[in-house]
């Protein structure tokens, strides 16, 4: 039996499944992830990408913020691909029970998925820093520099910058979720990213699934382990009702 094989056995034989994701579900969508040799993270600007998207930075560098932001980060133009959409036939046949994801990007949500816990936020939700009004994604990336509130406000993307703590009640469901899933689906993430990957340690059923390119600091922890692009695994998978 081989690793497509055992993987489509173990989601056949499971019922509370939990998919935790990454940048890599995105990359065959287009979008460039953060720190693969050609991710954002290598690309050159005036600052590093990592200064760029933190709190301290977007509050005394607004405009250079916005700049990064509407030109590496703008996805409304960018369509889900089949591993999106495998995860939304998972979820109708009852077996998905909850995707956590890392990406602010709207995929999921594209394909019609419902059970998304968001740890990092989206660029579909911003709102103004000073009465709190809420604007959508098309607002921001269509401004001209900075996107201003009518009430003089800066409009800040709902999204958790570095420096930034994440939603704590999108923490508690997320590892609720993991702690009483009997299969958990880790893909398309390096796992260097804490606290989020720290959050894998809930985890007390039967399988572990790591899907991603390269080695994870949490491979030994993994019943099965594969190590291809996600589009060539999910592509070979059906969804048995």
């Amino acid at each position: 039996m081989n690793k497509i094989e055992k993987l489509q056995k173990m989601i056949d034989n499971s019922s509370n499944i939990v998919f935790f994701g990454g940048a890599g579900v995105s990359t065959e969508s287009g979008i460039k992830d953060f720190r693969s040799v050609d991710g954002l993270y290598n690309e050159k600007y005036d600052y590093p990408p990592e200064i760029i998207l933190s709190h301290s930075f977007f509050m005394t560098h607004t405009k250079e913020f916005y700049k990064f932001y509407k030109d590496k980060l703008n996805t409304l133009n960018i369509e889900p691909n089949i591993t999106h959409k495998y995860l939304k036939e998972l979820e109708d046949s009852g077996k998905l029970k909850a995707i956590i994801t890392q990406n602010i990007d709207g995929l999921h949500e594209k394909t019609g998925c419902k059970n998304i816990l968001l740890l990092h936020g989206t660029i579909y939700k911003n709102y103004c820093m000073n009465c709190g009004k809420k604007y959508d994604a098309e607002y921001v990336f269509n401004s001209k520099d900075v996107p201003t509130c009518e009430c003089g406000g800066i409009v800040k993307p709902d999204v958790v910058l570095y420096e930034e703590q994440l939603h704590m009640d999108t923490v508690s469901r997320a590892i609720e979720s993991i702690r009483e899933a009997d299969l958990l689906i880790i893909a398309g993430t390096s796992l260097a990213v804490y606290p989020a990957a720290s959050y894998i340690n809930y985890f007390n059923g039967k399988n572990i699934v790591i899907i991603n390119k390269d080695s994870t600091p949490y491979d030994n922890r993994a019943n099965l382990v594969i190590n291809e692009k996600l589009g060539d695994v999910f592509s070979m998978l059906v969804v048995n009702k």
